[in-house]
């Protein structure tokens, strides 16, 4: 038989080398998510059982939307496998930033305030807080409607200051935390930790709301937030619940009057969940959800591998591959804006969509710096496919995120290392 070969991308010997150091290195990490992606999956298959997923829910409506049995069913699946009392899931929310702040402006009214208690959250919630940077960007923002804002700082270690939250939630209407580490080297929150922030935030004030911004977090873990006490949590479709197969959307899930009050904020007062055609998206999300444990430890494993073979290279990277993880995203530190453009090429050329294309950093809407992203997706801006990206501002840092398929994820991660190498920077 004529040897077939598998060399079809110029990678040095020593790019191959760390790699397969890097990948032994990361067993262990590995056979952990592996059975995280199990228990999950088993979780999702059960909540299609339990509601009678049949092919009729899998069409979809036009027009106003009414009586879509596959919307409304899809919902309830949703609210099962995030441990909660309802979701609204949709394909019309544009991005998970729509999706949370329809959630805020759904619970929260005129003279209510907002505490952020994982500091200053992602560079897309700045606008609609209020405090976005730019000229005019903040028109229409929480604060246009009499809503106050406070954040609570970090510790020194990037975690969030447990021993204030109880007098700072003093009076606040929502207390407001991002599970993801957004455009900064915090660490991640996880689901125990949330626990505790919920039992902290209850007691000192049984009317505060406990909203989490979920995005990258699903199915990571076992537990989701609404399982440990939060009120409110929501995401984004082209990310982790999504599976790479949903074209758009997001989720909105928790207590059931605050979902109902969301539905109203997210369409018309009166008219609410009942209304909202799904133009043949529902078999894409329900897919998109049945494969989104696989794909997330696929994801999980790219993220273990660059942490592991960019740590052994001498880069800063968190987490660290043997850190349990409670999102997806890596962050590699490059140290230059020559170290990050690198990075970026390497990680575009490994993608499935527009590999030829050469990043630039730009001006991307909603975002404070010049942002650099390299992102081949099937679906435009898909966290959940291989991307990276980053702020041109120090320490010039890479947050990484995705991959459809643990081999892809793989090799997008050794073009990077052959991308900075190439530039004498590895």
């Amino acid at each position: 038989m004529a040897h077939i070969s598998t060399d079809f991308f110029p990678l040095s010997d020593r790019i191959r080398q760390l790699s397969a150091q890097a990948e032994a290195a990361a067993s262990a990490a590995f056979a952990r998510i592996d059975h995280i992606c199990e228990t999950n999956s088993h979780k999702v298959l059960a909540a299609f059982m339990a509601h009678r997923v049949s092919e009729s829910h899998l069409l979809g409506t036009s027009g106003y939307g009414y009586g879509d049995r596959g919307r409304d069913t899809l919902d309830a699946v949703f609210a099962q496998v995030l441990g909660a009392e309802d979701a609204l899931v949709r394909h019309s929310f544009v991005s998970g930033t729509n999706a949370i702040v329809t959630a805020l402006f759904g619970v929260l009214r005129p003279g209510d305030t907002m505490l952020s208690l994982s500091g200053r959250p992602y560079d897309t919630l700045h606008a609609a807080l209020g405090i976005g940077d730019k000229a005019g960007q903040n028109l229409g923002s929480l604060q246009d409607f009499g809503i106050a804002y406070k954040e609570l700082p970090l510790l020194e270690t990037g975690r969030m200051d447990l021993a204030a939250i109880p007098e700072a939630v003093k009076g606040v209407k929502v207390a407001y935390l991002q599970r993801s580490r957004g455009y900064s080297l915090r660490p991640s929150i996880t689901i125990d930790e949330i626990e505790a922030v919920a039992k902290l935030v209850k007691e000192a004030n049984p009317e505060a709301l406990l909203v989490v911004d979920n995005c990258y977090g699903e199915f990571v873990e076992t537990r989701e937030p609404t399982q440990v006490g939060a009120d409110l949590m929501m995401g984004s479709l082209i990310k982790n619940p999504g599976g790479g197969i949903a074209r758009t959307g997001g989720y909105i899930a928790g207590r059931k009057d605050l979902v109902e009050l969301c539905a109203h904020r997210m369409t018309a007062p009166g008219m609410g969940r009942e209304v909202g055609c799904t133009l043949g998206e529902n078999k894409n999300m329900y897919m998109g959800l049945f494969y989104a444990p696989t794909v997330v430890a696929a994801a999980l494993k790219t993220a273990v591998f660059a942490a592991s073979l960019f740590g052994a290279a001498g880069f800063a990277v968190t987490p660290a591959p043997d850190e349990m993880r409670t999102d997806i995203i890596q962050t590699v530190v490059l140290n230059s804006p020559e170290g990050l453009s690198a990075f970026c090429r390497g990680i575009q050329k490994g993608a499935p969509i527009d590999s030829f294309v050469v990043p630039e950093a730009w001006d991307m809407p909603g975002y404070d710096d010049p942002v650099i992203m390299a992102a081949g997706a099937f679906n435009m801006g898909a966290s959940i496919e291989l991307s990276a990206d980053g702020p041109m501002r120090e320490p010039y840092a890479a947050w990484m995120q995705g991959g459809l398929t643990w081999p892809s994820g793989k090799l997008g991660v050794m073009l990077a290392a052959q991308s900075l190498a190439d530039e004498g920077l590895l």
